[in-house]
């Protein structure tokens, strides 16, 4: 037991090496497999949005799910391993970007026991508790830390200017927005991407009932989780065209599991407004050294997704809401919301060196 704690403390001993980044190629493969456990968490939530009787913990999607993560998480450890063999120790051993998802590793498997433990006495929730399950909630912490390691590692990798290109960037968008899907998971409750087209129409002819409620809030909700990862890139890049529909697609892909799809031109018209939302930022080029052009693109951009979403609902279900305060008003409301973002996000123009 001696021997075996003094080798730890020699493994664990930081050698001071400055630590390195990994190159593009292995965050592309981090991003890939990180890809592997954000779907299979989304055919686990369709189970359990769609399938009546669920007794077991050991299903099929289960083990999409935890081979996702075993195979991230071995990918991840195995980045620190490398430098380890090179004679490097402790935190020099481990690249840029990746010791919270390191870190975040044994978190997430000591959350999956739990979680275990709690189906196999608890029971499988199947409604808005399994929300709320202290196993569940441990679980999409560690898994956030985990996918996002491709964007810690590209925020400051010294190969990324300010105007990188769509391919070097694409670890980083896909990590940050299957991150955006675990958000939107957990706040299905408030999930207006979740709505049918039918549905959407239907609680917007009326005001009487709390259905136009629970709409025009899921709205503001979803709003939020859908622009704010897109403004904090901004503070950061001028993104590559075809960014913002990358994440808006990827967005939907959870919303349209829980729903089996079910809402499919609903779904489609957000990755419409991610296009027009690139459309948006190749014009006015928002930057954080550009505050009026930031602001004015997440007002914008939030304006048109949500026109957008209840244009593509009165298309689809072949008429329009009968209440003209809530059809005209609703996108309105959305726009102020993401001007509000877009000045807590960029409240003064940062000093770029750029005229």
């Amino acid at each position: 037991m001696t021997l075996t704690n003094a080798g730890v403390q020699r493994l664990l001993a930081d050698s001071g090496e400055p630590r390195v980044w990994v190159s593009p190629r292995t965050d592309l493969v981090t991003a890939l497999l990180g890809v592997w456990f954000g779907i299979g968490l989304m055919i686990d939530a369709w189970a359990h949005s769609n399938l009546a009787e669920l007794e077991t913990f050991f299903t099929p999607w289960h083990a999409v799910f935890y081979s996702g993560f075993a195979a991230v998480s071995g990918w991840i450890i195995w980045q620190a391993l490398r430098n380890v063999r090179k004679g490097r120790q402790g935190l020099a051993a481990v690249p840029e970007g990746y010791l919270a998802g390191l870190v975040a590793v044994p978190g997430f498997a000591a959350f999956g026991l739990a979680d275990m433990m709690w189906h196999t006495f608890l029971g499988i929730e199947q409604s808005i508790d399994i929300l709320f399950s202290p196993s569940h909630l441990g679980l999409i912490a560690t898994m956030m830390l985990i996918i996002t390691t491709p964007l810690r590692s590209a925020w400051s990798a010294p190969d990324l200017g300010e105007r990188p290109s769509f391919g070097r960037l694409l670890p980083a968008l896909v990590g940050l927005s299957f991150a955006a899907t675990l958000v939107s998971l957990f706040v299905s409750y408030g999930d207006a991407m979740q709505w049918s087209a039918n549905g959407v129409v239907e609680v917007f002819s009326s005001v009487n009932g709390q259905g136009s409620d629970r709409l025009a809030a899921s709205m503001i909700i979803t709003n939020v989780v859908l622009l704010a990862p897109v403004l904090f890139l901004l503070r950061r890049w001028q993104l590559p065209f075809g960014s913002v529909t990358l994440m808006y697609a990827v967005g939907v892909l959870m919303p349209g599991a829980q729903t089996a799809f079910e809402n499919l031109p609903i779904l489609l018209g957000f990755v419409a407004a991610g296009l027009v939302s690139d459309l948006l930022i190749r014009w006015l080029r928002p930057s954080a050294g550009r505050r009026a052009a930031f602001w004015g693109f997440a007002g914008l951009s939030a304006l048109a997704t949500w026109s957008l979403y209840l244009a593509v609902a009165s298309v689809a279900a072949g008429r329009t809401p009968a209440v003209p305060e809530l059809l005209t008003g609703a996108p309105i409301v959305a726009g102020l919301v993401g001007l509000v973002l877009g000045v807590l996000f960029l409240p003064n123009a940062a000093d770029t060196g750029r005229t």
